[in-house]
């Protein structure tokens, strides 16, 4: 915590006694090595829906729940190949300025507005929860006074030092995260091999988890109706799964970069942020192209400690009279086999791998929410002429308001009977839709229009709250169930109706699709700065990343 804060405080010290634009202060001068852009990438990404949610998830769904992870491959590939090439050259802000370049003013009102109410709603306020939830496990404290804890805790470098101080305390926070993650699932294998080693640990978890005997068994059982419902059977080790699992249906592998992938990985500006502050192309690509590694391994951080825990203590999952009443328990698993599988002083490290996750994100997404409402209303209603450093004081502002309101809605989500993973999943499901369908067509296609990507978007909410009534009225397919099946069908409603809109009505202006904000098929505009070695080679090392992903399906959708 004192490193951190030290980091913290040194690049906020000199952005704020060096340099007072508001580039410095919002993109960090735009400096970023790839290092630097791939860490803070990642770490801006994993949180309490990692660390609580996705293994309290892995405790009940299986391996499945690393579909997401690891499918972001594919998402990255789209995001290094196509997209950074045009984020970086429109020389934006925020991926709502982008969009008012590429479609009109409208859409980067709309999308500016989605993005706060979905940093809050989605980002701000489960994290904080979730942080609070585990400081709540851990020590016994108040659970409202553990929430507002770690939110104050969490925000202050936010607010003192902009992205540069988030961007390389995650640099730090990285490693702590990994190593500490990665120890939890080392100490936790060695504890089923019972002094035999790793390998019989990893045995013993696999053999468990396959669930043919004994109280695992039991356990499968009582759950697989409603996790694949109309299925007898369950497997816990595969991550390709029927279309009617509650989670993760095989479509997702692909499909989701699509519908949800797109919008959190390339739009979503608490992301992209980091992109739009590297350095130059290079470091842009070759920082993601890290990110995907880290990615890769990520599911050996958040997902097996899971899958060991299951293999622990299957008795869990059979607690409550359904799913629901499981779900607050299994979000526990985390920080139990912290409490109790790990040694004192390697829990200390542990403890702060979550918190520095925690911690990451929540200054991530504030950093990256003022800056939106700063650039995208402020500036651009209220005061356009505003001096840089009434922007950033501004900002400051904006970003210690946020905070505030995120943990009193972190307050309220502690009396939800919902799993932390599943309540962040739906909420992305309603959001990104739309904005993905938008941005990829607007993106490959010249002849997409304002009018139509607005229409879209519109529309594409409500088709989204009306199919959620249909499935709750418990009338619609089986198959449609899955948030993630629901995500599916409105992307491709978007998708048919943008292009029809577009069709219909008048074409966008020439400066709306110039090459700097489309693909030009003709020129395929998407090369340059790759690397000038076999050892920097964006190419190669992305290329890797890809064969290791169809790896890891291969070894757990066909072997196991």
């Amino acid at each position: 915590m004192i490193a951190i804060s030290l980091i913290g405080w040194w690049f906020g010290r000199r952005e704020t006694n060096v340099a007072e634009t508001s580039s410095d202060y919002f993109l960090a001068g735009r400096t970023l090595p790839w290092y630097v852009v791939g860490s803070s990438y990642i770490a801006a990404n994993i949180s309490t829906e990692h660390f609580i949610g996705m293994i309290g998830a892995a405790m009940i769904y299986g391996i499945c729940v690393a579909t997401p992870e690891w499918s972001c491959i594919i998402a990255f590939t789209f995001l290094i190949w196509i997209f950074i090439p045009f984020l970086l050259s429109a020389k934006v802000f925020t991926a709502p300025e982008f969009l008012e370049k590429r479609f009109n003013p409208g859409m980067r009102n709309f999308f500016a507005t989605v993005t706060v109410i979905a940093n809050v709603i989605a980002f701000l306020a489960p994290v904080i929860y979730g942080g609070g939830l585990a400081l709540n496990s851990l020590l016994g404290w108040n659970l409202t006074f553990c929430i507002a804890l770690i939110g104050i805790t969490s925000g202050v470098w936010a607010i003192w030092g902009g992205l540069k101080s988030v961007a390389w305390m995650d640099l730090l926070t990285i490693i702590i995260m990994v190593g500490g993650g990665l120890a939890v699932t080392y100490l936790g294998l060695q504890s089923l091999g019972q002094g035999e080693g790793l390998v019989a640990g990893f045995q013993e978890m696999v053999t468990r988890n396959q669930a043919q005997t004994g109280v695992w068994k039991e356990a499968l059982d009582r759950l697989t109706p409603t996790i694949v419902p109309g299925h007898e059977t369950y497997n816990r080790l595969s991550v390709i799964q029927p279309l009617e699992h509650e989670t993760t249906p095989w479509p997702h592998w692909v499909m989701s970069f699509f519908y949800i992938g797109l919008w959190y990985l390339a739009i979503n500006q608490f992301m992209v942020q980091r992109i739009l502050a590297a350095k130059n192309m290079y470091h842009a690509r070759m920082g993601i192209v890290f990110a995907g590694y880290l990615k890769l391994l990520l599911p050996f951080i958040v997902v097996v400690p899971g899958l060991i825990y299951f293999a622990m203590h299957p008795e869990i999952l059979l607690a409550g009279s359904t799913l629901a009443e499981v779900r607050p328990e299994a979000d526990k698993t985390y920080t139990n086999l912290i409490r109790d599988y790990v040694p004192v002083g390697i829990k200390g490290i542990l403890m702060a791998a979550l918190f520095g996750a925690i911690q990451s994100t929540v200054s991530a997404v504030l950093a990256s929410t003022s800056t939106v409402i700063t650039f995208d209303f402020y500036r651009r209603h209220l005061r356009p002429n505003a001096t840089d450093r009434a922007t950033i004081r501004f900002g400051r502002i904006t970003t210690s308001v946020l905070l505030v309101l995120s943990i009193a809605l972190g307050v309220w989500i502690s009396g939800l009977k919902s799993s932390l993973f599943v309540y962040i999943q739906q909420l992305f499901m309603f959001f990104a839709p739309p904005f993905s369908a938008v941005f990829l067509l607007g993106i490959l296609w010249r002849r997409i229009n304002g009018t139509a990507a607005l229409a879209t978007v519109w529309l594409g909410f409500a088709f989204g709250i009306a199919v959620k009534f249909w499935v709750n009225t418990g009338e619609a397919p089986a198959w449609l169930a899955p948030y993630s099946n629901q995500g599916l069908v409105n992307w491709a409603i978007c998708m048919v109706l943008c292009i029809v809109v577009s069709l219909v009505t008048a074409p966008p202006r020439p400066e709306q699709v110039t090459d700097e904000l489309t693909l030009n098929w003709r020129k395929m505009n998407i090369g340059g700065d790759l690397g000038d070695r076999w050892y920097n080679s964006v190419t190669l090392w992305w290329g890797l990343s890809v064969v290791i992903m169809i790896g890891f399906i291969f070894l757990f959708g066909v072997v196991l």
